[in-house]
């Protein structure tokens, strides 16, 4: 069974830094994009940053270009999302979702999702 494994989350101040962790165990890494989406309360669920596993395009939202890094360890089969400079309006429960095919942004394209992982950035 396909399980998506999100940790690495806390509370943090602003300008600090956290990386989180999408651990895949069953995956074949090759044929799947893992994305990394966030939810503040009271907003939305959005994107923040996708990878293809295979040859390891990714794709950022604007709003965190520059700041976040989104890498891939196949051997462990594991995404990370490194934040950098970690702002106010990063606070939100980040998931990691999983799809086939080429790089997406949108929830809907994406079929399985991992439970989330909470971030706190206090000024």
């Amino acid at each position: 069974d396909v399980q998506l494994q999100a940790s690495g989350g806390g509370l943090v101040q602003t300008g600090g830094s956290l990386r989180l962790s999408c651990e895949a165990p069953a995956l074949t890494f090759g044929d799947y994009v893992i994305a990394w989406f966030r939810q503040a309360p009271g907003k939305e669920r959005e994107v923040v940053a996708c990878i293809h596993t295979g040859p390891g395009s990714k794709s950022y939202a604007l709003s965190v270009k520059g700041r976040f890094t989104i890498s891939k360890d196949s051997s462990r089969r594991t995404v990370y999302l490194q934040m950098n400079d970690l702002k106010s309006e990063d606070t939100a429960v980040y998931y990691c979702a999983l799809r086939n095919g080429d790089i997406a942004t949108k929830i809907s394209e994406y079929f399985f999702w991992g439970q989330g992982t909470e971030v706190t950035v206090s000024s």
